[in-house]
């Protein structure tokens, strides 16, 4: 089976590419896991124009379907987000947006193969749950919409600085025993 997991951070070395990086050496013993980051990709802001909606192709030709065919090969996803003024980074956001043509809302649309598994990890700063769960609010909508069985989330807090991750790591390999 193949894991994909995603640094949803522009940021290659913070703390979420570290945690990022201890999921994937957890996931590695049971899957083939591939590591990617949202800045990997050159995507462009959704336009608009709904042309999608009745073609389920995008009029932009951009990095957006180079990382759907990463979701197509994975049987498990893991985003992991940290929180840039309560939601998702904005280069996440846009990619989100960017995967309407694969979206469940209308006819015709793309689709991922089926049985898909998605998880969610996200981190902030503060002291406060309640931002986190904002986060995962989003990752999982945006899977349900792409027919991706969200099962489980993590949500860990007061993670500023890659250093802030090593006090989690129990918590972040605990949770990987769960994927």
């Amino acid at each position: 089976m193949n894991a994909l997991i995603i640094n949803c951070s522009p940021v290659r070395t913070g703390a979420t590419a570290e945690i990022v990086s201890i999921i994937a050496e957890q996931l590695s013993a049971r899957y083939d896991v591939r590591t990617v980051c949202i800045d990997d990709y050159r995507i462009g802001f959704c336009r608009g124009c709904r042309s999608c909606h009745t073609t389920a192709e995008c009029i932009q030709h951009d990095d957006a379907d180079l990382q759907m065919n990463e979701f197509e090969l994975a049987d498990i996803i893991v985003c992991v987000s940290p929180s840039y003024w309560a939601d998702v980074p904005g280069q996440f956001k846009v990619f989100i947006d960017r995967c309407t043509p694969w979206s469940n809302t209308h006819e015709p649309h793309k689709a991922l193969p089926a049985g898909k598994r998605g998880y969610a990890v996200v981190l902030r700063t503060g002291p406060g749950m309640k931002e986190c769960e904002r986060l995962i609010g989003t990752i999982e909508h945006f899977y349900s919409h792409l027919n991706i069985e969200r099962r489980g989330s993590l949500g860990l807090v007061s993670v500023e600085y890659r250093e802030d991750v090593e006090s989690r790591k129990d918590d972040i390999e605990a949770f990987c025993k769960t994927i």
